[in-house]
């Protein structure tokens, strides 16, 4: 399977980003991070790839039980808080030929098409 997605089933964007994959006829796989979270290892690839900035998922309420330290924290402390608790991580993250390639789901049509078709 080329194009995985990481996201929750009851996600109102994972939701549409599935709807908009159904739509254009990609294949995926849909993985539940709640039921199979992602190893640090895999989270660390990621954050190579997309840094962790846009990772954080700031609308949980995980993200706002940390506190301020958060806002001084190194990939790695990020990376190590994401394994921790999946809830961390923005959702949907798109993983395409085991890459991660785009995370959330607010990007323009074009984006969309040239990275996920």
């Amino acid at each position: 399977m080329a194009l995985q997605i990481y996201g929750i089933p009851n996600c109102g964007t994972c939701k549409k980003a599935l709807l908009w994959l159904d739509n254009n006829d990609v294949e995926y796989e849909f993985i539940n991070t709640k039921e199979r979270s992602p190893t640090k290892e895999m989270i660390a690839e990621w954050v190579i790839a997309l840094t962790a900035r846009p990772m954080r998922n700031t609308s949980g309420k995980s993200y706002r039980a940390i506190g301020e330290e958060k806002k001084t924290w190194t990939d790695e402390q990020w990376i190590e808080a994401f394994a921790n608790d999946a809830m961390l991580l923005k959702r949907p993250l798109f993983v395409k030929d085991a890459k991660a390639v785009l995370v959330g789901f607010r990007a323009k049509e074009e984006v969309l098409q040239s990275t996920l078709l």
